[in-house]
């Protein structure tokens, strides 16, 4: 599974932004995917996830109301959908694969795309 991030930037707060997460390989399917974040200093979190169906989704209690996970399985994508974005947003995003299951734990996932920095200007 080969992973690649994209649609990070510079936003305002209160803006938005749409993550996208292109898969490829022939497990990207079945695959459960979830988007992670790191600020320096701190270590990687999980943001939000979802099943390889699409039915079910997690997200982190700070991004819950304001981010929408989503898959759209005929484009092997991923997208995060992230509204009214705090400073404390600001991170470098990554999205990973988990192969094996359904999962929110960052040990469960195998494959980790490159990474897109997200800046939130107050």
């Amino acid at each position: 599974v080969q992973l690649q991030a994209s649609g990070g930037g510079l936003v305002q707060a209160g803006g938005s932004l749409r993550l996208s997460c292109a898969g490829s390989g022939r497990t990207f399917g079945s695959s459960a995917v979830g988007w992670f974040r790191q600020s320096p200093g701190k270590e990687r979190e999980i943001v939000a996830a979802i099943s390889w169906s699409g039915g079910n989704t997690y997200y982190a209690g700070s991004v819950k109301g304001r981010f929408t996970i989503s898959r759209a399985t005929a484009e092997n994508t991923v997208y995060l959908q992230m509204n009214s974005l705090k400073p404390e947003d600001t991170a470098v995003y990554y999205c990973a694969a988990d192969v094996s299951g359904w999962s929110w734990h960052r040990s469960s996932y195998d494959y980790w795309g490159q990474g897109t920095q997200v800046t939130v200007s107050s």
